[in-house]
């Protein structure tokens, strides 16, 4: 478990799974996502979650508001799932409700994301990556240091091909331990 002020990012619980996919429902949540997924591949995601946890000790865990105990979506890293020209690595990613948008959860859990990695699983570098026009989330990485790598843009591998949505942005931050 990683906390905050506000939030606790911890393992997934069953109890998580009909919230998650409702917010996985929110078109304005999956706006730059290819299709919202059905509550099948909803489920599926957390079950990813839960085996790379149990294979790395790590995850991308749900975000749990401290104060009311809300699953507010998730936030941590994960092993990038596919191949491209900068994997293997770990990236950092997050995904909240639409209620839980601006009020800066996503960089306060975030930031204790990139600290574990940094700190406890000792990586060297972590990614981040979005659609160009995904400026929401772009800000955040900004607001964490993060940088863009020019020459990092690519397409999604698990995008079709043709897809609006098919080309993304990398960023990268170093560790500050390094």
């Amino acid at each position: 478990m990683i906390e905050t002020p506000r939030l606790v990012l911890r393992p997934w619980r069953d109890t998580d799974r009909a919230p998650f996919h409702e917010l996985n429902s929110d078109p304005r949540v999956m706006e730059f996502f290819p299709s919202i997924p059905m509550r099948e591949q909803s489920d599926a995601l957390i079950d990813r979650c839960q085996e790379h946890f149990e294979r790395h000790g790590f995850t991308f865990f749900a975000a749990e508001l401290r104060e009311s105990g809300e699953l507010a979506g998730f936030i941590d890293l994960a092993h990038t799932p596919f191949e491209a020209h900068f994997t293997p690595c770990v990236e950092i990613g997050w995904r909240l409700g639409f209620t839980y948008w601006n009020r800066g959860l996503a960089t306060e859990g975030a930031r204790a994301a990139l600290n574990f990695g940094f700190e406890q699983l000792r990586l060297r570098e972590i990614v981040a990556l979005t659609v160009p026009a995904n400026l929401r989330s772009r800000r955040v990485m900004e607001k964490l240091g993060m940088t863009i790598d020019p020459a990092g843009a690519f397409d999604h591998p698990r995008v079709p091909e043709g897809h609006p949505l098919r080309r993304h942005v990398l960023y990268r931050i170093q560790s500050p331990l390094l």
